[in-house]
């Protein structure tokens, strides 16, 4: 099982070679999900790259809300 580093450097490698033009990408994710990834759904995969630094550095904290 790879470990969080590991998923985060094979996402970004996926999204560089996705943003620079190279043939879409499949990734699988954390939760065994296949996603192939094509310049439509780019922004899912920055999600989840930013998923997996969150989770690295600890802060897996949700967006902030105000309460009145």
């Amino acid at each position: 099982m790879a470990t969080l580093s590991e998923k985060l450097q094979d996402a970004e490698r996926e999204y560089h070679a996705l943003i620079t033009g190279t043939k879409p990408r499949v990734v699988v994710d954390q939760n065994g999900e296949r996603v192939e990834f094509t310049a439509a759904n780019a922004g899912r995969l920055m999600q989840y790259i930013q998923s997996l630094k969150a989770q690295l550095s600890g802060s897996n904290r949700g967006p902030m809300r105000v309460f009145f």
